[in-house]
């Protein structure tokens, strides 16, 4: 019976899938099997091939494979590798190679044989491809073939380099690399214009050839592609489609990764269901938003006729689920979002009381807060609360060199108007222009620049802090050592992070604290923030009674908006209080135009922000509530 269900809630899914609670315990699984893949060799006295991956998704299966060679004794004398590719062209020594890449997070640890590692030669002649890549494949054939074959998957679907348009009997070849693919790398490049155009991949083809193949994806950014791999038609524009015609495949995917799959995102399609109030709210909306109707146009046909019969059954009449969800939706809105003093707070988001509070936002780059929240930062002041902002980081890796030169040339230039001592000054101008000049993709940039630049956007987020309405001394500046690395990868957390978080929430003691909760951020910089300060309220809960009371809101920034089901406040802003947002924006000089690292949204940060905003209003007006000009969204975060 067991089996009859899950054969009923994966109906739309065209090939296994394995869904872990979170990446560690994912791969865990992973490196456990191919440790048992090279053990089984073993005891044959024959070779275990691997065809291994790069990128973010393997790195903690390698970590794994590396504890169990130090902890356990497992042996890599007997294995062969083939990694799936390379960039074109590329050094080996470079530090974005995937021969370095290997190196560092598996090969350099464990006792492999060197010469039993294939990795495609990004240094070859152009003329010299076509005949390596011929002898690539014969070299996984001699060797008997690959026992498995490991797996990531790009944002196109794209599985090795094999991009849209890739043929599903293609061979290891030279390809060249699409737009999304780049934007994706650029960061670890030093920007877009810095990553190869080309790469040497196996084909589809060869990787078909696999005994067994293991496709791992982690995280919510991985989500939609999963789902059309999966779920959709096989297609050569999404390579990954192709999978679906191979028996030995498996998708092994985290809850993230998989959270768009039918079973996860709309479970009421393909199995009964227990309806609480969340899953109440989250299907009524879809249908709502699938039919193109207000919440309360749905009709008892409309939910029996969209795999919503049992919620109809269990909860109905059908008006009554309509009305409830329309006034639970209703009660997210609110012009206080410090909450209203006075006022029955029963169905509003905030607490009335204590009607000033102590608030704290958290913006993990200097300009999170006004692009995030904006609308909110200005109304918390306005009403009279007690705001603080906290920048967590200097984000002294987004600014340009020439920002950083400009702001020096005015320093010289002042210092000589006002009769000052320059000499110093000019000394550590000319040894930055020379450095700038020389400096390599994604070169840490010396010690005198990463200042310059953090006081940059030091001096941006005072601006747009004032503009907010705030005084000096509620503008904080944490610089958290984990982000001064001076380099787009960063350090781990550390205690120091927790401690100066900590000793930060003591001294205000807030009531509010809003941080930021957007995990699509692509630098990883929001998801680490916010676990240091959850850490920090953690441990302060222990002895500190004023944690109790404090309520944590989370926002999202310029990547993604949480869904209308998922809203607990909304803050709706007027057409005037859209433009005092866009103009805190603008007061970030050094990111507005062109950011260093803007993602694939080619908008300028105040115009994502704005219409983001009016997209949550035009959200909730679809579902049939007031039509505002524009909103900000938050959830509460139940620590």
């Amino acid at each position: 019976m067991a089996r009859l269900n899950l054969l009923e809630e994966t109906r739309f899914e065209k090939l296994p899938v394995t869904v872990f609670k979170n990446p560690k315990e994912a791969s865990i699984s992973i490196a456990l099997r191919i440790a048992n893949i090279i053990k089984s060799k073993q005891n044959q006295n024959q070779s275990a091939v691997l065809g291994l991956a790069t990128g973010a998704s393997p790195i903690l299966v390698y970590a794994e494979l590396v504890r169990l060679h130090k902890e356990e004794g497992l042996s890599f004398k007997n294995v062969i590798t083939f990694n799936l590719d390379e960039y074109y062209p590329m050094q080996p020594t470079s530090a974005q190679s995937y021969v370095k890449f290997m190196n560092e997070n598996l090969f350099n640890h464990i006792d492999i044989e060197k010469s039993n590692i294939h990795i495609p030669d990004g240094t070859l002649k152009l003329e010299d491809i076509p005949a390596y890549c011929l002898a690539y494949e014969r070299k996984i054939e001699e060797v008997g073939g690959l026992d498995m074959q490991l797996l990531g998957i790009g944002r196109t679907g794209h599985i090795g380099f094999n991009e849209p348009g890739s043929a599903p009997n293609s061979g290891t070849r030279l390809v060249t690399l699409d737009d999304l693919t780049r934007r994706d790398a650029a960061r670890d490049f030093g920007g877009k214009s810095f990553v190869p155009t080309k790469a040497i991949t196996m084909g589809i083809g060869t990787i078909f050839k696999a005994r067994e193949i293991v496709l791992m994806a982690w995280n919510r950014k991985k989500a939609s592609i999963i789902k059309k791999a999966v779920e959709g038609e096989i297609s050569s524009e999404v390579p990954a489609t192709y999978l679906q015609l191979s028996d030995n495949v498996e998708f092994i995917l985290d809850e993230d990764a998989a959270s768009m799959l039918t079973r996860f995102d709309t479970p009421w399609l393909v199995k009964d269901c227990t309806w609480n109030d969340a899953l109440t709210r989250k299907a009524v909306i879809w249908l709502a938003n699938k039919l193109k109707k207000p919440i309360l146009k749905l009709t008892e046909d409309d939910f029996n006729n969209n795999g919503m019969a049992q919620l109809a059954l269990e909860k109905g009449p059908v008006y009554n689920i309509n009305i409830h969800i329309f006034n639970k939706l209703q009660h997210t809105i609110t012009g206080w979002p410090g909450g209203k003093p006075k006022a029955d707070d029963t169905q509003r988001p905030e607490r009335a009381e204590p009607a000033k509070k102590r608030v704290v936002i958290f913006s993990p780059h200097p300009d999170d807060d006004v692009i995030s929240m904006g609308g909110t930062f200005i109304r918390l002041v306005d009403q009279g609360h007690d705001v603080h902002v906290a920048y967590q980081t200097s984000g002294n890796t987004a600014v340009w060199d020439d920002d950083a030169l400009r702001f020096v040339e005015f320093n010289i230039d002042f210092s000589e108007k006002m009769g000052m001592g320059q000499s110093a000054m000019k000394e550590m101008y000319s040894d930055m222009r020379k450095f700038i000049e020389q400096k390599k993709p994604n070169q840490v940039d010396t010690p005198e620049i990463q200042t310059v630049k953090g006081l940059i956007r030091k001096g941006e987020a005072i601006a747009g802090a004032r503009y907010c309405g705030l005084a000096d001394d509620h503008i904080h500046f944490m610089a958290l050592p984990f982000y001064e690395s001076g380099k787009n990868q960063k350090n781990p957390v550390t205690e120091a992070d927790v401690v100066l978080t900590m000793e930060l929430l003591q001294k205000i003691k807030p009531q509010q604290i809003f941080a930021a909760g957007d995990f699509e951020d692509p630098h990883g910089t929001h998801i680490v923030c916010f676990n240091i300060i959850l850490q920090a309220l953690k441990r302060l809960e222990k002895t500190e009674p004023w944690v109790k009371d404090c309520w944590l809101w989370m926002y999202r920034g310029a990547w993604l908006e949480f869904e209308a089901h998922e809203i607990e406040m909304a803050v709706p802003l007027s057409p005037q209080e859209v433009e005092r947002k866009k103009f805190a924006i603008f007061k970030h000089q050094s990111q507005k135009d062109r950011a260093v690292f803007p993602g694939d949204d080619a908008r300028e940060f105040w115009k994502r922000a704005e219409d983001r905003n009016r997209e949550t209003a035009k959200a909730y007006d679809d579902l049939g509530l007031a039509n505002y000009e524009a909103m900000e969204a938050f959830v509460r975060y139940k620590f």
